[in-house]
């Protein structure tokens, strides 16, 4: 439970919202299974309106208070996914009663990029425990993890990857301050390992980065502020819906909160405002260089993969390189219209 769509419908708190989300919960019936976020005490306070079982998923390590309670829980029959750590790396393990059965590597999942994702990590364990829970067995299980990526097709707009000339470009649809901090994260593990690998000079991390017109004026800033943690330049484009606002509020309060990040002292050294969302996206891709982390938190995905691949296509075109050249991705090909 984190604080998005505060201020709205008579919504101004966490814990309010927490009531909120607490209604699928209490629609459980006593044969269901609610899957709950161990790690969140809003959301561990919600066990108490389940009438079925809770299938606790956690990411803390063992010796924590949260694993000492799912510990508890499962030796009185309850069940949870965990991870485990070890030198090899994390283990997702599957706990029933007094029963551990190891499930898959989280470094091997395609969607934690290596384990570099966390916020997938996590989405593995909820995924994994909603199987579990629903009774399919370990084997298909470890098969469905090992196989889903982030890919367009498999999951348009959330942290698709693709190269376009020798750029690496992460799509995504984080429009919150919450998402922002966990996409940040992201970037700054992933920016890590691509410094390592580059001698010369360091590649830059750019941030394409909006938000629904319709959020705090507070939520706006502090989506600017972590932005500027984590990107060297940041652009901030709007939405084609503003949702009440007026055109160029947004994005002024965006900025508003990067520029106040920058005067602390943080990452972001340059921002940047270009309201239409593919304007913003060429004109990040213009001022891109070959081995740069651009990241472009999306509105319109589809539109915005299509402009990707005029790039690439264009760069094919005038270099002659046929499309199973290096640099060019022979499985992308995004939607042609909007969904």
């Amino acid at each position: 439970v984190q604080p998005d769509h505060l201020g709205m419908r008579g919504i101004d708190t966490v814990e309010q919202l927490a009531d909120v989300k607490a209604v699928l919960v209490e629609a459980v019936p006593r044969d269901g299974h609610a899957v709950l976020n161990a790690d969140d005490p809003l959301v561990r306070e919600m066990r108490r309106r389940c009438s079925g079982q809770v299938v606790w998923f956690s990411m803390d390590e063992p010796g924590s208070e949260t694993r000492d309670m799912i510990d508890a829980h499962c030796r009185r029959g309850g069940k949870a996914l965990v991870l485990n750590p070890s030198e090899r790396g994390e283990m997702i393990v599957v706990k029933h009663g007094p029963r551990e059965m190891q499930l898959a590597w989280t470094h091997l999942l395609p969607a934690t990029f290596g384990g570099k994702a966390r916020m997938n990590v996590q989405n593995s364990l909820a995924a994994a425990a909603a199987a579990f829970a629903a009774g399919a067995p370990l084997h298909d299980i470890r098969q469905g993890l090992r196989t889903f990526s982030t890919s367009y097709y498999l999951s348009p707009g959330r942290l698709n990857e693709v190269e376009v000339n020798g750029v690496n470009v992460i799509v995504d649809y984080c429009h919150n301050a919450p998402g922002m901090r966990m996409l940040g994260d992201f970037v700054d593990r992933v920016g890590d390992s691509l410094e390592s690998s580059h001698e010369l000079a360091r590649p830059s991390r750019i941030g394409v980065i909006a938000t629904a017109g319709d959020r705090r004026d507070q939520d706006m800033r502090e989506l600017g502020e972590i932005a500027a943690q984590h990107f060297d330049v940041v652009v901030v484009r709007e939405d084609a819906a503003l949702r009440g606002r007026a055109r160029g509020e947004v994005s002024a309060l965006v900025t508003e909160g990067v520029r106040t990040a920058m005067a602390a002292g943080s990452r972001c050294k340059q921002v940047e405002e270009v309201l239409d969302e593919i304007e913003a996206v060429q004109h990040a891709m213009s001022r891109a260089n070959r081995g740069d982390l651009l990241v472009i938190c999306v509105d319109k995905h589809a539109s915005v993969m299509t402009e990707l691949e005029n790039w690439s296509s264009q760069a094919q075109a005038g270099s002659g390189a046929s499309p199973d050249a290096p640099g060019a991705d022979p499985d992308y090909a995004p939607a042609p219209t909007e969904s």
